[in-house]
């Protein structure tokens, strides 16, 4: 019997150490860097990442598990018909650019040509009207004087495109389209939405 008590209480005493060094407390990052072939709603959770709503957030706001949420964004999974209307009146955004079936089967992965870095300040001190752009331009971290010289137009243009919300030409459009990988009605759906 007393050999049993000496077990308990080293069990206890390793239970303290841990606790110790274990529950400093560990610093946890706004979003998780998920790899890119992880994200299959790309749209949802670029809208998400520019509005600054947490998954966990956002699954309070609906009443639903933030495993749920997860597998919206991560797994491109279709919320329940109830869901899917909460989504769309608290985001701003129809049901056809939040979950948009061949996107979410497609997922394809953007192919950049050298490592590029979002700068926060961009959020910081400048409006951004164009919530989708934005939020791609986050989700690949990508810095906007990047993006526009991969697509081919002026740093100003594509400037104004986020923060102004201006609607490019059709040829624009479409060089961002194939950039993106992404149909520029969802991609400029902001734009429309105004």
């Amino acid at each position: 019997m007393p050999k049993n008590q000496q077990e308990s209480h080293k069990i206890q005493a390793w239970s303290l150490i841990n606790r110790k060094y274990l529950g400093q407390g560990v610093r946890v990052k706004r979003f998780r860097r998920p790899k890119r072939s992880q994200i299959r709603n790309r749209v949802l959770l670029a809208i998400l990442m520019a509005k600054d709503i947490k998954l966990s957030k956002l699954a309070e706001e609906l009443a639903v598990s933030s495993r749920s949420v997860s597998a919206w964004v991560y797994e491109g999974r279709i919320p329940s018909r109830n869901n899917l209307e909460k989504v769309c009146r608290l985001l701003g955004y129809p049901s056809h650019i939040l979950f948009n079936e061949a996107l979410l089967r497609q997922s394809p992965i953007v192919c950049q040509p050298t490592p590029s870095r979002f700068m926060k300040r961009t959020l910081a001190h400048s409006p951004q009207n164009n919530v989708i752009l934005t939020g791609l331009c986050m989700v690949y971290d990508f810095s906007v004087t990047d993006v526009s010289v991969w697509i081919g137009v002026h740093p100003g243009t594509f400037r104004k495109w986020l923060h102004q919300c201006h609607l490019p030409t059709l040829a624009l459009q479409e060089k961002a389209e194939s950039f993106f990988r992404i149909p520029r009605n969802i991609l400029f759906a902001d734009c429309d939405l105004r």
